[in-house]
Protein backbone atom coordinates (compact mmCIF):
# COMPACT_ATOMS: atom_id res chain seq x y z
CA UNK A 1 0.00 0.00 0.00
CA UNK A 2 1.88 3.28 -1.06
CA UNK A 3 1.49 6.03 1.16
CA UNK A 4 -1.21 8.34 -0.16
CA UNK A 5 -3.39 5.03 0.15
CA UNK A 6 -2.20 4.60 3.85
CA UNK A 7 -2.63 7.98 4.84
CA UNK A 8 -6.27 8.33 3.63
CA UNK A 9 -7.65 4.58 4.62
CA UNK A 10 -6.19 5.94 8.22
CA UNK A 11 -7.51 8.99 7.72
CA UNK A 12 -10.92 7.75 6.63
CA UNK A 13 -10.41 4.91 9.57
CA UNK A 14 -10.62 7.87 12.57
CA UNK A 15 -13.60 9.98 10.93
CA UNK A 16 -15.40 6.63 11.18
CA UNK A 17 -14.16 6.14 14.68
CA UNK A 18 -15.47 10.11 15.25
CA UNK A 19 -19.07 8.83 14.15
CA UNK A 20 -18.67 5.53 16.76
CA UNK A 21 -17.48 7.96 19.82
CA UNK A 22 -20.25 10.63 18.68
CA UNK A 23 -23.21 8.23 19.12
CA UNK A 24 -22.35 6.95 22.64
CA UNK A 25 -22.95 10.80 23.81
CA UNK A 26 -26.57 10.12 24.61
CA UNK A 27 -29.16 12.93 25.65
CA UNK A 28 -29.39 13.40 29.67
CA UNK A 29 -32.75 11.58 29.61
CA UNK A 30 -31.21 8.34 28.58
CA UNK A 31 -28.45 8.17 31.21
CA UNK A 32 -28.77 10.04 34.36
CA UNK A 33 -30.85 8.96 37.02
CA UNK A 34 -32.20 10.85 39.60
CA UNK A 35 -35.68 11.66 41.31
CA UNK A 36 -38.30 13.91 39.64
CA UNK A 37 -38.11 16.29 42.45
CA UNK A 38 -33.99 16.63 41.50
CA UNK A 39 -34.21 17.35 38.03
CA UNK A 40 -33.71 20.20 36.42
CA UNK A 41 -36.57 23.05 35.20
CA UNK A 42 -38.54 21.77 32.27
CA UNK A 43 -38.05 24.60 30.14
CA UNK A 44 -34.09 24.47 31.14
CA UNK A 45 -34.03 20.70 29.79
CA UNK A 46 -35.13 21.09 26.90
CA UNK A 47 -32.95 24.39 26.30
CA UNK A 48 -29.72 22.41 27.20
CA UNK A 49 -30.56 19.05 25.33
CA UNK A 50 -31.73 21.08 21.87
CA UNK A 51 -28.39 22.53 22.24
CA UNK A 52 -26.40 19.64 22.37
CA UNK A 53 -28.37 17.83 20.02
CA UNK A 54 -27.83 20.49 17.33
CA UNK A 55 -24.13 20.39 18.12
CA UNK A 56 -23.82 17.15 17.85
CA UNK A 57 -26.34 16.57 14.28
CA UNK A 58 -23.68 20.02 12.67
CA UNK A 59 -20.73 17.49 13.57
CA UNK A 60 -22.55 14.59 12.68
CA UNK A 61 -23.54 16.36 9.32
CA UNK A 62 -19.91 17.55 8.89
CA UNK A 63 -18.14 13.71 8.86
CA UNK A 64 -20.67 12.46 6.68
CA UNK A 65 -19.85 15.62 3.97
CA UNK A 66 -15.91 14.74 5.19
CA UNK A 67 -16.40 10.93 4.59
CA UNK A 68 -18.60 11.94 0.75
CA UNK A 69 -15.61 14.38 -0.47
CA UNK A 70 -12.75 11.48 0.78
CA UNK A 71 -14.59 9.19 -1.38
CA UNK A 72 -14.77 11.54 -4.33
CA UNK A 73 -13.07 14.22 -5.52
CA UNK A 74 -10.52 14.31 -2.09
CA UNK A 75 -9.12 10.95 -3.32
CA UNK A 76 -6.77 13.28 -5.62
CA UNK A 77 -6.20 15.30 -3.04
CA UNK A 78 -2.87 15.86 -1.22
CA UNK A 79 -2.11 13.53 1.89
CA UNK A 80 -1.93 17.22 3.60
CA UNK A 81 -5.29 18.47 2.89
CA UNK A 82 -7.03 15.30 3.54
CA UNK A 83 -5.50 15.43 6.94
CA UNK A 84 -5.84 19.33 7.51
CA UNK A 85 -9.98 18.92 6.62
CA UNK A 86 -9.97 16.02 9.15
CA UNK A 87 -7.69 17.87 11.96
CA UNK A 88 -10.70 20.67 11.83
CA UNK A 89 -13.12 18.25 12.26
CA UNK A 90 -12.04 16.74 15.12
CA UNK A 91 -11.52 20.04 16.64
CA UNK A 92 -15.00 20.58 16.35
CA UNK A 93 -15.42 16.90 18.09
CA UNK A 94 -13.83 17.90 21.36
CA UNK A 95 -15.81 20.97 21.33
CA UNK A 96 -18.86 19.00 21.40
CA UNK A 97 -17.52 17.29 24.06
CA UNK A 98 -16.29 20.35 26.32
CA UNK A 99 -20.62 21.33 25.98
CA UNK A 100 -21.68 18.25 26.93
CA UNK A 101 -18.94 17.99 29.76
CA UNK A 102 -19.93 21.14 31.08
CA UNK A 103 -23.56 20.10 31.39
CA UNK A 104 -22.29 17.26 32.85
CA UNK A 105 -21.14 18.77 36.38
CA UNK A 106 -24.85 20.63 36.29
CA UNK A 107 -26.43 17.22 35.57
CA UNK A 108 -24.88 14.49 37.60
CA UNK A 109 -25.00 15.93 41.52
CA UNK A 110 -28.57 15.40 40.74
CA UNK A 111 -28.22 12.04 41.08
CA UNK A 112 -27.11 13.03 44.74
CA UNK A 113 -29.11 12.08 47.73
CA UNK A 114 -30.87 14.85 49.35
CA UNK A 115 -28.12 17.14 47.22
CA UNK A 116 -29.69 16.78 44.14
CA UNK A 117 -33.36 17.45 45.54
CA UNK A 118 -31.95 21.04 47.21
CA UNK A 119 -30.11 21.57 43.99
CA UNK A 120 -34.05 21.90 42.43
CA UNK A 121 -34.59 24.11 45.03
CA UNK A 122 -32.09 26.38 44.31
CA UNK A 123 -32.78 26.77 40.82
CA UNK A 124 -35.87 27.60 41.73
CA UNK A 125 -34.72 30.60 44.00
CA UNK A 126 -32.58 31.45 41.69
CA UNK A 127 -35.06 32.04 38.89
CA UNK A 128 -37.15 33.92 41.58
CA UNK A 129 -34.33 36.03 42.43
CA UNK A 130 -33.85 37.14 39.00
CA UNK A 131 -37.40 38.78 38.87
CA UNK A 132 -37.29 42.59 39.49
CA UNK A 133 -39.93 44.97 39.84
CA UNK A 134 -39.50 46.45 36.03
CA UNK A 135 -39.57 43.05 34.09
CA UNK A 136 -39.80 38.88 34.89
CA UNK A 137 -37.14 36.79 34.05
CA UNK A 138 -37.75 36.74 29.97
CA UNK A 139 -36.54 33.57 28.50
CA UNK A 140 -33.27 33.37 30.63
CA UNK A 141 -33.09 30.29 32.47
CA UNK A 142 -30.74 29.60 35.39
CA UNK A 143 -29.27 25.49 36.98
CA UNK A 144 -27.18 25.97 39.82
CA UNK A 145 -24.82 22.99 41.04
CA UNK A 146 -22.28 22.73 43.70
CA UNK A 147 -18.15 22.63 43.23
CA UNK A 148 -15.10 22.74 45.93
CA UNK A 149 -13.98 25.79 47.33
CA UNK A 150 -14.95 28.92 48.64
CA UNK A 151 -15.81 31.38 45.58
CA UNK A 152 -19.75 31.34 43.56
CA UNK A 153 -19.37 31.96 39.81
CA UNK A 154 -21.81 32.45 36.94
CA UNK A 155 -21.37 31.32 33.50
CA UNK A 156 -24.31 33.14 31.99
CA UNK A 157 -26.71 32.85 29.80
CA UNK A 158 -26.04 33.91 26.16
CA UNK A 159 -22.77 34.33 26.26
CA UNK A 160 -19.89 31.99 24.11
CA UNK A 161 -19.41 28.61 25.06
CA UNK A 162 -16.35 26.79 23.72
CA UNK A 163 -17.32 26.68 19.91
CA UNK A 164 -18.78 30.12 19.67
CA UNK A 165 -22.58 29.26 20.53
CA UNK A 166 -24.62 31.32 22.94
CA UNK A 167 -24.88 29.39 25.99
CA UNK A 168 -28.17 29.00 26.18
CA UNK A 169 -28.66 28.56 30.01
CA UNK A 170 -27.30 30.18 33.04
CA UNK A 171 -25.11 28.12 34.73
CA UNK A 172 -24.31 29.02 38.48
CA UNK A 173 -21.84 27.39 40.33
CA UNK A 174 -22.02 27.25 44.39
CA UNK A 175 -19.50 26.43 46.91
CA UNK A 176 -20.04 23.34 48.50
CA UNK A 177 -18.77 24.11 51.56
CA UNK A 178 -22.27 27.02 51.85
CA UNK A 179 -24.85 24.62 52.35
CA UNK A 180 -27.31 25.03 53.27
CA UNK A 181 -28.22 27.78 55.42
CA UNK A 182 -29.58 30.80 54.17
CA UNK A 183 -25.68 32.46 53.99
CA UNK A 184 -25.97 30.38 50.76
CA UNK A 185 -28.59 33.22 49.02
CA UNK A 186 -25.45 35.30 49.20
CA UNK A 187 -24.01 33.77 46.83
CA UNK A 188 -26.28 32.57 44.39
CA UNK A 189 -28.27 35.87 44.36
CA UNK A 190 -24.32 38.06 43.85
CA UNK A 191 -24.59 35.40 40.71
CA UNK A 192 -27.98 36.06 39.72
CA UNK A 193 -26.88 39.83 39.61
CA UNK A 194 -24.68 39.12 37.46
CA UNK A 195 -27.16 38.34 35.04
CA UNK A 196 -29.71 40.44 35.94
CA UNK A 197 -27.36 43.44 35.17
CA UNK A 198 -26.30 42.13 31.85
CA UNK A 199 -30.05 41.93 30.76
CA UNK A 200 -30.35 45.27 32.03
CA UNK A 201 -27.13 46.66 30.24
CA UNK A 202 -26.49 48.28 33.86
CA UNK A 203 -22.23 47.73 33.72
CA UNK A 204 -21.89 49.95 30.57
CA UNK A 205 -23.85 52.89 31.25
CA UNK A 206 -22.84 52.47 35.20
CA UNK A 207 -19.28 52.55 34.33
CA UNK A 208 -19.71 55.57 31.86
CA UNK A 209 -20.94 57.72 34.82
CA UNK A 210 -18.73 56.50 36.83
CA UNK A 211 -15.62 57.18 34.79
CA UNK A 212 -17.12 60.61 34.30
CA UNK A 213 -15.74 61.59 37.73
CA UNK A 214 -12.33 60.41 37.24
CA UNK A 215 -11.21 63.20 34.88
CA UNK A 216 -8.21 64.98 35.90
CA UNK A 217 -8.15 62.55 38.80
CA UNK A 218 -6.52 59.23 36.70
CA UNK A 219 -5.38 56.35 39.22
CA UNK A 220 -8.10 57.52 42.34
CA UNK A 221 -10.44 56.65 43.86
CA UNK A 222 -12.98 56.76 41.20
CA UNK A 223 -11.13 54.67 39.10
CA UNK A 224 -10.82 52.39 41.02
CA UNK A 225 -15.05 52.25 41.92
CA UNK A 226 -15.12 51.86 37.57
CA UNK A 227 -13.01 48.72 37.95
CA UNK A 228 -15.19 47.34 40.64
CA UNK A 229 -18.79 48.23 39.06
CA UNK A 230 -19.71 44.70 37.76
CA UNK A 231 -18.86 43.18 41.23
CA UNK A 232 -20.23 45.73 42.78
CA UNK A 233 -24.01 45.84 40.68
CA UNK A 234 -23.75 42.64 41.57
CA UNK A 235 -23.54 42.52 45.82
CA UNK A 236 -26.14 45.09 45.21
CA UNK A 237 -28.14 43.08 43.67
CA UNK A 238 -27.73 40.37 46.26
CA UNK A 239 -28.18 42.90 49.61
CA UNK A 240 -31.82 44.38 47.77
CA UNK A 241 -33.21 40.92 47.18
CA UNK A 242 -32.17 39.06 50.54
CA UNK A 243 -31.15 42.31 53.04
CA UNK A 244 -28.58 41.95 55.83
CA UNK A 245 -28.48 37.73 54.32
CA UNK A 246 -26.62 39.00 51.19
CA UNK A 247 -23.77 40.74 54.08
CA UNK A 248 -23.44 38.62 56.62
CA UNK A 249 -22.56 36.42 53.39
CA UNK A 250 -20.39 37.91 51.91
CA UNK A 251 -18.83 39.08 55.47
CA UNK A 252 -18.59 34.81 55.48
CA UNK A 253 -16.36 34.41 52.53
CA UNK A 254 -13.98 37.19 52.44
CA UNK A 255 -12.83 36.43 56.36
CA UNK A 256 -9.59 35.54 55.59
CA UNK A 257 -5.77 36.01 56.66
CA UNK A 258 -5.33 40.06 57.66
CA UNK A 259 -3.39 40.11 54.22
CA UNK A 260 -5.45 39.09 51.41
CA UNK A 261 -8.00 41.38 53.38
CA UNK A 262 -6.19 44.07 53.07
CA UNK A 263 -4.37 43.42 49.33
CA UNK A 264 -5.05 45.82 46.84
CA UNK A 265 -7.52 44.14 43.94
CA UNK A 266 -4.73 45.34 40.74
CA UNK A 267 -6.58 44.06 37.88
CA UNK A 268 -9.27 41.95 39.79
CA UNK A 269 -12.73 43.25 39.64
CA UNK A 270 -13.35 42.65 42.81
CA UNK A 271 -13.04 44.90 45.13
CA UNK A 272 -10.91 44.71 48.19
CA UNK A 273 -12.39 42.32 50.94
CA UNK A 274 -12.18 45.11 53.55
CA UNK A 275 -13.75 47.76 51.46
CA UNK A 276 -16.29 45.24 49.91
CA UNK A 277 -17.89 44.38 53.46
CA UNK A 278 -18.18 47.80 54.08
CA UNK A 279 -19.72 49.15 50.50
CA UNK A 280 -22.57 45.85 50.78
CA UNK A 281 -22.65 47.17 54.15
CA UNK A 282 -23.68 50.97 53.01
CA UNK A 283 -25.95 49.44 50.40
CA UNK A 284 -27.93 47.79 53.16
CA UNK A 285 -28.32 50.92 55.32
CA UNK A 286 -29.46 53.13 52.25
CA UNK A 287 -31.90 50.45 50.81
CA UNK A 288 -33.18 49.22 54.26
CA UNK A 289 -32.05 51.65 57.31
CA UNK A 290 -31.69 50.05 60.40
CA UNK A 291 -28.79 50.07 63.18
CA UNK A 292 -27.97 46.71 62.34
CA UNK A 293 -25.57 47.76 59.43
CA UNK A 294 -23.44 50.03 61.56
CA UNK A 295 -23.33 47.46 64.21
CA UNK A 296 -22.03 44.44 61.18
CA UNK A 297 -19.77 47.56 60.09
CA UNK A 298 -18.28 48.00 63.77
CA UNK A 299 -17.80 44.41 63.96
CA UNK A 300 -15.99 44.23 60.37
CA UNK A 301 -13.96 47.03 61.43
CA UNK A 302 -12.37 45.40 64.69
CA UNK A 303 -12.03 42.33 63.30
CA UNK A 304 -9.52 43.53 60.76
CA UNK A 305 -8.10 47.24 62.53
CA UNK A 306 -6.17 49.50 59.82
CA UNK A 307 -3.37 49.56 62.51
CA UNK A 308 -0.19 48.10 61.35
CA UNK A 309 -0.69 48.87 57.50
CA UNK A 310 1.22 51.05 55.63
CA UNK A 311 0.69 54.45 56.27
CA UNK A 312 -0.04 55.21 52.69
CA UNK A 313 -2.34 52.44 51.84
CA UNK A 314 -3.98 52.83 54.89
CA UNK A 315 -4.64 56.62 53.80
CA UNK A 316 -5.83 55.35 50.27
CA UNK A 317 -8.08 52.81 51.99
CA UNK A 318 -9.92 55.64 54.52
CA UNK A 319 -10.01 57.92 51.35
CA UNK A 320 -12.06 54.99 49.41
CA UNK A 321 -14.01 54.49 52.59
CA UNK A 322 -14.95 58.43 52.75
CA UNK A 323 -16.27 58.31 49.26
CA UNK A 324 -18.38 55.09 49.87
CA UNK A 325 -21.60 56.63 50.90
CA UNK A 326 -21.14 58.94 47.61
CA UNK A 327 -20.51 55.75 45.50
CA UNK A 328 -23.67 54.08 46.93
CA UNK A 329 -25.72 57.03 46.22
CA UNK A 330 -24.76 57.40 42.49
CA UNK A 331 -25.95 53.54 42.04
CA UNK A 332 -29.19 53.78 43.68
CA UNK A 333 -30.39 57.11 41.49
CA UNK A 334 -28.67 55.66 38.36
CA UNK A 335 -31.20 55.84 35.60
CA UNK A 336 -31.99 52.04 34.37
CA UNK A 337 -31.47 51.84 30.08
CA UNK A 338 -33.88 49.29 30.08
CA UNK A 339 -36.65 50.53 32.63
CA UNK A 340 -37.45 53.61 31.01
CA UNK A 341 -35.28 55.31 33.10
CA UNK A 342 -36.38 54.41 36.62
CA UNK A 343 -33.69 54.54 39.59
CA UNK A 344 -31.72 51.48 39.46
CA UNK A 345 -32.76 51.44 43.74
CA UNK A 346 -36.54 51.42 42.97
CA UNK A 347 -36.37 48.40 40.57
CA UNK A 348 -36.51 45.99 43.97
CA UNK A 349 -39.09 44.90 46.24
CA UNK A 350 -38.01 47.08 48.89
CA UNK A 351 -40.97 47.53 50.97
CA UNK A 352 -41.44 44.05 51.81
CA UNK A 353 -37.46 43.66 52.27
CA UNK A 354 -37.39 46.43 55.16
CA UNK A 355 -35.89 44.75 58.49
CA UNK A 356 -38.82 45.79 60.62
CA UNK A 357 -41.04 44.09 58.00
CA UNK A 358 -39.00 40.77 57.46
CA UNK A 359 -39.10 40.19 61.17
CA UNK A 360 -42.76 41.38 61.07
CA UNK A 361 -43.15 38.23 58.73
CA UNK A 362 -41.52 35.86 60.48
CA UNK A 363 -43.61 35.99 63.47
CA UNK A 364 -46.48 35.74 61.66
CA UNK A 365 -45.43 32.98 59.52
CA UNK A 366 -44.41 31.37 63.10
CA UNK A 367 -43.46 27.58 62.85
CA UNK A 368 -46.15 27.19 59.88
CA UNK A 369 -44.32 25.20 57.34
CA UNK A 370 -47.12 25.64 54.76
CA UNK A 371 -46.96 28.98 55.10
CA UNK A 372 -43.31 29.66 54.21
CA UNK A 373 -43.95 26.96 51.74
CA UNK A 374 -45.64 29.40 49.63
CA UNK A 375 -43.82 32.58 49.96
CA UNK A 376 -41.32 33.52 47.37
CA UNK A 377 -38.09 31.81 47.89
CA UNK A 378 -36.23 34.71 47.86
CA UNK A 379 -38.58 36.32 50.29
CA UNK A 380 -38.12 33.54 52.59
CA UNK A 381 -34.45 33.24 52.66
CA UNK A 382 -34.42 37.22 53.86
CA UNK A 383 -36.63 36.43 56.51
CA UNK A 384 -35.02 33.46 57.86
CA UNK A 385 -31.53 35.52 57.99
CA UNK A 386 -33.14 38.42 59.35
CA UNK A 387 -34.49 36.23 61.80
CA UNK A 388 -30.90 34.89 62.63
CA UNK A 389 -29.34 37.83 62.45
CA UNK A 390 -31.85 39.33 65.22
CA UNK A 391 -31.26 36.48 67.31
CA UNK A 392 -34.65 34.80 66.87
CA UNK A 393 -33.68 31.64 65.83
CA UNK A 394 -30.21 29.50 65.39
CA UNK A 395 -28.23 28.54 62.55
CA UNK A 396 -29.48 25.10 62.94
CA UNK A 397 -32.81 25.99 63.20
CA UNK A 398 -32.34 28.14 59.89
CA UNK A 399 -30.24 25.45 58.33
CA UNK A 400 -33.36 22.68 59.04
CA UNK A 401 -35.93 24.70 57.81
CA UNK A 402 -34.59 25.66 54.31
CA UNK A 403 -33.63 22.49 54.05
CA UNK A 404 -37.08 21.48 54.13
CA UNK A 405 -38.51 24.46 52.09
CA UNK A 406 -36.01 23.89 49.22
CA UNK A 407 -37.13 20.50 48.88
CA UNK A 408 -40.58 21.20 48.75
CA UNK A 409 -40.15 23.79 46.34
CA UNK A 410 -38.68 21.12 44.28
CA UNK A 411 -41.15 18.40 44.95
CA UNK A 412 -43.95 20.84 43.89
CA UNK A 413 -42.45 22.02 40.97
CA UNK A 414 -41.77 18.47 40.00
CA UNK A 415 -45.56 18.07 40.87
CA UNK A 416 -46.99 20.97 38.86
CA UNK A 417 -44.78 20.46 35.86
CA UNK A 418 -46.50 16.79 35.33
CA UNK A 419 -49.91 18.23 34.69
CA UNK A 420 -48.44 21.41 32.57
CA UNK A 421 -48.42 21.85 28.92
CA UNK A 422 -44.97 21.90 27.32
CA UNK A 423 -43.31 25.80 28.51
CA UNK A 424 -43.77 28.54 26.30
CA UNK A 425 -41.16 31.14 25.63
CA UNK A 426 -40.71 33.64 28.45
CA UNK A 427 -42.87 32.36 30.66
CA UNK A 428 -41.72 29.80 33.75
CA UNK A 429 -43.29 26.44 34.43
CA UNK A 430 -42.57 27.19 37.98
CA UNK A 431 -45.51 29.61 38.47
CA UNK A 432 -46.34 27.40 41.81
CA UNK A 433 -43.94 29.29 43.77
CA UNK A 434 -42.94 32.35 41.64
CA UNK A 435 -46.57 33.48 40.85
CA UNK A 436 -49.23 32.03 41.81
CA UNK A 437 -48.34 31.60 45.68
CA UNK A 438 -46.57 34.69 45.94
CA UNK A 439 -48.18 37.34 48.19
CA UNK A 440 -49.63 40.49 47.45
CA UNK A 441 -47.69 43.48 48.05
Amino acid sequence: MDTKTLSTSLIESEATGLLTRLDQVKPFVMHETMVLAAALPRDAQLLIERFLHSGRNDLRRQLASFLDWLHGEGQFATAAEQQHRFVLIRLQFNVVLAQFDLFTEVVTQRSEHSTGVWLSGLDILAQDALRVETSDDGDTRLVVYLARGAGAAIRRAKTRLPGGKPNPVGIIRLPRERMIGSGIASSLVHEVGHQGAAQLELVPSLRAEIERRTTGNPGGIWEAFSQWVSEMVADLWSVATVGITSTIGLLAVVSLPRYFVFRPSGTDPHPMPYLRVLISAAMGNALYPHPQWQELTRVWKAMYPLAGLPAEHAAWIRNCEARIGDLVELLLTHPVPLADGRELGSIFPLGERQPGQLLRLHQAWGDDFGVMARQRPALVFAVLGQAKAAGRITAADESSRLSSLLTAWAVRGSLDLMGSPAPVRGHSPHTFTTTALTTRR
